[in-house]
C-alpha cells in the first residue's frame, strides 16, 4: 500500500481568493479542484486546500495530512494491525474513497484511494 502522494493540508476562508498565491508559490495550476460536504477543495502542487466556513471546517480541522494510497483496504489491515481507529469511512468522495484515521499517538489521517479520472489528473 504504497503512499503514492502526500498533500499539506491548508485550511482558507475562501478558495478563490487563496488560490492565487498557491499558483505563485508552486508554479501550478490545481490539479483537482472540487466540493465536498459542505466544502471546496483545491489541489495545488502539493497542498490540499480546504475552504468553507469555521462551521464547515470544524470537523476537518483536526486532521493533518492527506495521503493519497493505491489501498484502502490494506491501510485498514495496516490500522487493525498497529491499533489505528477509523473516525469516518471509508466513503465515496469525488476523487475516488477515502477514510480518515487516529493513529496510536493521534495523528489524525486522511486516506485517500483515487479512481482513475483523479489519478490521472493529480499526476498532470
Amino acid at each position: 500500500m504504497p503512499v503514492v502522494r502526500t498533500y499539506t493540508r491548508v485550511y482558507v476562508d475562501d478558495l478563490d481568493t487563496a488560490l492565487p498565491t498557491f499558483v505563485a508559490l508552486t508554479g501550478e495550476q490545481p490539479a483537482l479542484r472540487f466540493p465536498y460536504r459542505g466544502l471546496e477543495l483545491a489541489a495545488v502542487g502539493d497542498h490540499l486546500l480546504v475552504a468553507g466556513t469555521d462551521e464547515a471546517l470544524a470537523p476537518y480541522r483536526a486532521t493533518h495530512t492527506t495521503l493519497v494510497v493505491t489501498s484502502l483496504d490494506e491501510v485498514l489491515a495496516l490500522l487493525a494491525t498497529h491499533g489505528g481507529e477509523v473516525l469516518d469511512g471509508p466513503n465515496a468522495v469525488p476523487t475516488g474513497r477515502n477514510l480518515t484515521a487516529r493513529h496510536p499517538g493521534g495523528a489524525v489521517v486522511e486516506y485517500v484511494e483515487f479512481h482513475e479520472q483523479a489519478r490521472a489528473a493529480a499526476q498532470g
